[in-house]
């Protein structure tokens, strides 16, 4: 699956450079540089569409199959395909023989973040927040955060990775094996962790979001990229459509959000305190899997466009799939539910800070090396 027109040695500097040059132009400079404020203003945004227009969310949330919102996956797609577009298909040939990065996900993603986010959750909901928490909505909570410890991030990581130049073939990787792991290993450690014996995974809704999050989009990305190589030519691909295009990543971002707080804005305003106390144990868990993944790179010397996704895949949740188990398993109205949610509207403003700190250290990392991965 390699693009035959293409250069035979495309490296990821090359294929970034629309990326580099959109930032020095400023063509994408106004949503980074105050990306924060967007973000903010989105959240408040979807909240107030969703009680002054519920009309619109109730219409919305109608399009929805195996509890996986289509409006929202479309979106998603806004955010996912200009990053997809990019990718050298050989690279990613190339990314399986560079076992660091994978070996740092995988080990932060599985064997790692699931007991740590419980570990931080049990301390905070059960004993340090017990007077203000009853204990049977702290069981909950600590529930809805436990689904988002056994999720590993799969559609936003690709924004992650894009606003830190990482390495768009490889982040694919990473993400593929993790939705593989994923399917067997959820239910596993949702099992073990919270100890119900009838829980009931929706795999059709891990499916689902795969099929919509991942194969999708990549399809588009890898069809429509062949096509206008072969008809445009690579110059023009790269420096006039890669470059119109970046910005569509940003504003598929920020309508997702605006949607997704429109759809729980109710809850978000109905538990003011209580999501507070939920977001502090989901705070330090984000940034101690971060640092656990991107100080883990620094040490083995891993190229930082590959370190970085490392770092957000663990750092960051599959946050559409935990809202959707809490959901089905325990009730649109629950503590689980309402803990995934605190897990959205605590993990963009977090992440961004992270990305920031990615950014001003990439210098302390290897640099990338044309036609490599890792």
């Amino acid at each position: 699956m390699t693009d035959s027109v293409a250069k035979p040695k495309e490296s990821w500097t090359t294929q970034n450079q629309p990326i580099a040059a959109e930032k020095e132009s400023g063509g994408l400079g106004i949503f980074g540089r105050y990306l924060t404020v967007w973000v903010a203003l989105c959240i408040v945004a979807g909240v107030a569409l969703g009680q002054l227009a519920p009309i619109v969310p109730e219409t919305l949330s109608r399009f929805e199959y195996a509890s996986v919102s289509i409006p929202v996956a479309i979106l998603i797609w806004f955010m996912i395909y200009p990053m997809m577009v990019q990718i050298d298909f050989s690279s990613i040939l190339r990314a399986g023989r560079q076992p660091k990065g994978l070996t740092v996900t995988l080990t932060v993603n599985w064997l790692i973040k699931p007991f740590t986010m419980f570990v931080f959750a049990w301390l905070f909901f059960k004993v340090i927040f017990a007077a203000w928490i009853p204990a049977d909505l702290a069981t909950e909570y600590l529930a809805g955060a436990i689904l988002l410890g056994a999720a590993p991030c799969t559609a936003m990581v690709f924004v992650w990775s894009y606003l830190t130049r990482g390495d768009a073939a490889y982040t694919l990787v990473q993400v593929a094996v993790n939705d593989l792991i994923m399917l067997v290993a959820f239910a596993p450690i949702v099992l073990l962790l919270l100890g119900i014996s009838a829980i009931t995974v929706p795999y059709d809704t891990v499916l689902l979001s795969v099929l919509l999050y991942i194969v999708v989009p990549l399809v588009a990305g890898y069809l429509s990229r062949v096509y206008l190589i072969r008809k445009k030519g690579i110059v023009w691909f790269e420096q006039v459509f890669l470059k119109r295009l970046s910005p569509l990543t940003i504003i598929g971002l920020l309508l997702t959000l605006i949607l997704l707080f429109a759809f729980q804005g109710e809850v978000i305003l109905n538990n003011p305190f209580h999501i507070a106390l939920i977001a502090v144990p989901l705070i330090i868990q984000t940034i101690f899997i971060f640092a656990i993944a991107y100080g883990w790179a620094r040490l083995w010397r891993i190229n930082h466009e590959v370190a970085a996704p490392a770092a957000m895949i663990g750092a960051s949740n599959f946050f559409e799939l935990a809202v959707a188990t809490a959901i089905v398993l325990f009730g649109l109205n629950s503590g689980a539910a309402l803990a995934t949610v605190v897990g959205v509207l605590v993990e963009v403003p977090v992440m961004l800070a992270l990305v920031r700190f990615a950014n001003a250290t990439q210098q302390h990392f290897p640099s990338a090396r044309p036609a490599s991965v890792g």
